[in-house]
């Protein structure tokens, strides 16, 4: 049986920065990448008449922005939306925040290496958000002031292991990719994929960002464990 590859579209005005990420990605198994751009308008129609299953965003770019053309591709209403993560140098929460308002499904700040580009396609080919760990804190902050009850959910914390709950406390503080959540909880990358997915099924959660505003919204980010305890003894 044939596996459905994620088609990804690169749009970045930056020449050289593209045909980097197109070296890491074709290396990736499952990933095709059908093409580069260097604007929004033209991301927009690339997108579309090349069935671009996720494109690569980036903010700043002349004749066309990306923000315009993550709108066009994923805003509210739009037909057959494409996913689309934006990728730029941007940390600052307001850019997070317009270009998740706008449709994006991921936000990765520029420095990010293959795995995290790589786990970014991936993730948003499934439909999951997935935010840099350098700006998830920014996204938190302003969601948790909105006051969004859909990304809270009416589950209680009780309902979770405490391994799942680890998952859940680590998400809250930043710790965003399964590496980072690996590394911080000693455990596997297949444990963490499975704690994470048994967690957002008992939470009706949609993803790793929601779980990360409930665990906020639960205080979990402010609970001390001895994991805590012992990455401060070291």
């Amino acid at each position: 049986m044939t596996v459905k590859q994620i088609r990804v579209l690169i749009a970045d005005d930056n020449r050289a920065y593209r045909k980097g990420v197109r070296i890491r990605l074709e290396h990736a198994p499952g990933i095709a990448v059908i093409g580069e751009v260097s604007n929004g308008v033209d991301a927009v129609m690339a997108a579309r008449s090349e069935r671009a299953s996720v494109v690569l965003m980036d903010l700043n770019m002349p004749g066309g922005g990306g923000l315009e053309a993550t709108r066009a591709l994923a805003g509210p209403g739009v037909d057959r939306p494409v996913a689309v993560v934006v990728v730029t140098s941007h940390e600052a929460d307001r850019f997070v925040i317009e270009a998740l308002d706008s449709g994006a499904v991921g936000y990765l700040v520029k420095n990010h290496d293959t795995t995290q580009l790589v786990e970014a396609v991936r993730s948003a080919a499934s439909g999951t958000a997935l935010v840099s760990t350098r700006v998830t804190p920014a996204v938190i902050r302003e969601f948790t002031r909105r006051g969004e009850q859909s990304a809270m959910g009416s589950a209680s914390p009780a309902i979770l292991t405490s391994a799942q709950l680890a998952v859940a406390r680590e998400l809250s503080r930043g710790h965003t990719s399964n590496e980072a959540l690996a590394a911080r909880l000693g455990v596997s990358i297949n444990t963490v994929r499975a704690q994470l997915h048994s967690a957002l099924k008992r939470t009706q959660l949609a993803d790793r960002t929601q779980l990360a505003l409930w665990a906020v919204r639960h205080g979990l980010d402010r609970t001390e464990t001895s994991s805590d305890r012992m990455n401060s003894e070291k």
